[in-house]
């Protein structure tokens, strides 16, 4: 987008993978690189000098990159926005959820909770590691001094960054966004969807449950994950003749598999970012039920754009997904609804329109700092 609008980017990026493919001493060395990665902040030493950036946009830094690199920025006098798509900056595990239940032990109390529970990728040595970098840098203002504004994606999520330590007025709200938008097809075929991982915080064991209870609509799977055998054991034992597992799918083959839906449902059990699937349904002009928890209890406006539901409730989400099956007219009205939504918050031309102004203030912050 930002390429598109003539804008010069330039793009430092490193993959988590390259973990899995280390020795043992190169593993012990993440335990101190994770807090301070030299290498890192040459790098961006370098790529500053040679670039002169108006703004460093910075995503993720953990483990490989490390926080060293906002040291090596603030020192070249480039202005940093942080977008936190999670809440990984007081959760080594980035979610808030532990065994399937919202956990913020690590915030509440102290980060060595997450290293008892090895929250961090199922090793206490890496979470020990992350852990250790964000109390570190919570010591020495990282969070709270060093980085200008951060990008929080919903109102939801500011407040949980403002309850763990973040200074509110240095946040601003700006959601993601679609690139493109797809074609909206008003007539449907009979059938609601899933999109998403398969993995436990989605909530795909409750939506299954819920289906025991449904019978006049079949549903759709799109998706792949750890889950993905005992779903389809489950689909089979529970004799779910209508369900129906269609794996991981291209993002065209998923937008015309929503267009043609009824509905879709989102029954994740974490507080969740921004859904990038709810943005899409909204786009295909459908309705969402959802969980009403964190951010979701929050896009998704129930009875205008969807309906909530008790997040790991099956009888409540069969409940909703049932109101909707009976009432045709109301829930075409709430796809129409959600189509707008889309128009007026998801759009590429009014997240650069935001995008530009976090910009553009971040710059003035730090010249006036």
């Amino acid at each position: 987008m930002l390429v598109s609008q003539g804008q010069h980017v330039i793009i430092y990026d490193r993959d988590n993978r390259e973990i899995e493919a280390w020795g043992a001493g190169s593993k012990a060395k993440l335990f101190f690189n994770t807090t301070w990665s030299r290498a890192s902040y040459r790098d961006i030493e370098r790529l500053v000098r040679k670039e002169k950036p108006d703004v460093a946009h910075v995503r993720n830094t953990q483990p490989l990159i490390s926080p060293s690199i906002y040291w090596a920025l603030v020192r070249a006098g480039v202005p940093i926005v942080q977008t936190l798509d999670n809440f990984r900056l007081f959760c080594p595990a980035t979610t808030f959820l532990r065994d399937g239940r919202i956990c913020e032990e690590c915030r509440d109390h102290s980060l060595l909770r997450s290293v008892r529970y090895a929250c961090f990728r199922h090793s206490r040595i890496e979470t020990l590691a992350v852990a250790q970098s964000l109390w570190l840098h919570r010591l020495l203002g990282t969070w709270s001094r060093r980085i200008t504004l951060y990008i929080a994606l919903t109102e939801f999520g500011k407040l949980k960054f403002v309850q763990s330590g973040l200074p509110s007025e240095r946040i601003e709200v700006k959601p993601h966004f679609l690139g493109s938008s797809p074609a909206v097809e008003w007539d449907h075929d009979d059938y609601a969807m899933f999109v998403g991982r398969l993995s436990p915080e989605k909530g795909v064991v409750t939506l299954l449950r819920a289906w025991r209870r449904i019978s006049r609509v079949p549903l759709r799977i799109v998706g792949d994950g750890p889950l993905r055998g005992e779903i389809e054991n489950r689909v089979k034992r529970d004799g779910l003749a209508n369900v129906t597992m269609l794996g991981e799918r291209p993002l065209d083959e998923c937008l015309r598999l929503m267009r043609r839906s009824r509905f879709i449902v989102f029954p994740s059990e974490w507080f969740e970012g921004l859904p990038r699937v709810i943005v899409e349904a909204y786009a295909c002009g459908k309705p969402v039920v959802a969980s009403r928890l964190g951010a979701m209890a929050e896009i998704v406006e129930d009875g205008r754009t969807g309906l909530h539901f008790q997040a790991g409730d099956p009888e409540d989400l069969a409940e909703k997904v049932n109101w909707l099956i009976d009432h045709e007219a109301a829930t075409r009205e709430m796809g129409r609804e959600a189509r707008s939504e889309f128009e007026s918050k998801y759009t590429e031309a009014r997240n650069y329109e935001l995008l530009r102004r976090i910009y553009e203030k971040a710059i003035g912050v730090s010249r006036h700092r």
